[in-house]
């Protein structure tokens, strides 16, 4: 499968695109948030040129299709997109350009990675990884000496044309190479996780969920939250989906099983694209609200169940058909689930922002 020219797309004017804000950024170095007060987290897009960096934020924040990705224009200058969809996804994603170097001496480390959350280093496992390597550990090494409590994830991006053997012995590879040269530099305590992508499939939507965890301080309580609402309602899996993005913010402690992710994807775009059709037009109001709710039965007696949790926040749960009888026990036992998110909702407002976390 082939790639185009997918760097990154400067934006020239602010615009919607549903609950999305998206701003372009003309200068030529990093830009302050200009939404005054509260400063959000800054997720970082880097990597080399031509790697997918903005076909990554396209497909998953703005709905784009992966093949229209193709036609991206590339483009010198920081690309910052803020990401308001909900009270645990909020953050900014600034884009950086492949040839961006951070030994120029316009180039403000404090201002850059001093309230960063994450970096995203995206690799393409397709091309030759020497360069993006070298690339990786240099920008770890800057980012490191300003703010040693940045998570870095590390994306081996545009794996759908590789075979399961050579995936994995991609990512082996890549890992291998990466952790001994921060070791050889002295960087003992550096953690990277490395995540298999693409966004031909779910896999960018989960590693991107899994990095956006990572930033919200309350996930101890909402997975707590989840595990209880399992236990006592005979449900096999629970996700706490932002809806905008297919991200789920939180999860029960089990192992999350991709196609069960890929289901519970799937029904989040029938049960959306049905209310936007069919469901009560508002212009406060996103298509879902209290009452929202959608039930598939599959034909393995398994049944997906999604309940609305906030405007852009829906618990989608899978459950065996037989369980699904006591309804009216799952459907208090979510009232009052989504009673404890809201008490959540309501000390994160009342909270602020530490070590580039969400409180």
């Amino acid at each position: 499968m082939s790639y185009g020219n997918d760097e990154d797309e400067v934006y020239t004017s602010n615009f919607e695109i549903g609950s999305y804000s998206e701003t372009g950024v003309d200068g030529d170095g990093p830009s302050s948030n200009g939404s005054g007060g509260i400063r959000k987290p800054k997720i970082l897009l880097m990597g080399l040129r031509r790697s997918g960096k903005s076909s990554i934020q396209k497909v998953v924040f703005h709905k784009m299709s992966p093949n229209e990705t193709l036609f991206l224009e590339s483009t010198n200058k920081i690309v910052k997109d803020n990401i308001c969809n909900s009270t645990f996804v909020q953050f900014e994603i600034w884009d950086f350009p492949g040839q961006y170097e951070f030994y120029d001496s316009t180039f403000d480390g404090d201002l850059c990675f001093g309230d960063c959350g994450a970096i995203i280093f995206v690799i393409d496992a397709q091309d030759d990884y020497t360069d993006a390597l070298s690339k990786l550990c240099s920008t770890v090494r800057k980012a490191y000496k300003v703010n040693p409590d940045i998570k870095f994830e590390v994306f081996i991006h545009k794996v759908d044309g590789l075979s399961d053997d050579h995936k994995i012995e991609t990512q082996r590879d890549i890992h291998q190479r990466a952790n001994d040269d921060l070791l050889d530099m002295g960087y003992q305590g550096v953690h990277l996780s490395f995540y298999l992508t693409s966004i031909y499939d779910h896999s960018i939507f989960e590693a991107f969920s899994k990095v956006v965890q990572k930033l919200i301080s309350e996930l101890p309580t909402l997975e707590n939250l989840l595990n209880i609402f399992i236990s006592n309602s005979g449900i096999e899996k629970a996700f706490l989906f932002d809806i905008l993005s297919k991200l789920y913010v939180a999860t029960d402690s089990s192992p999350v099983d991709m196609q069960s992710y890929e289901l519970c994807c799937d029904m989040i775009d029938v049960a959306f694209d049905i209310s936007t059709i069919y469901g009560w037009k508002s212009e406060d109001k996103g298509p879902f609200d209290n009452e929202s709710q959608c039930v598939i039965h599959l034909n393995n007696s398994t049944v997906l169940y999604l309940r609305e949790v906030s405007r852009c926040l829906a618990l989608v749960c899978i459950l065996r058909e037989d369980n699904f009888e006591k309804q009216g026990l799952i459907d208090y036992n979510f009232v009052c689930l989504r009673e404890g998110i809201h008490n959540v909702f309501d000390l994160k407002m009342t909270g602020g922002l530490t070590n580039g976390c969400l409180i």
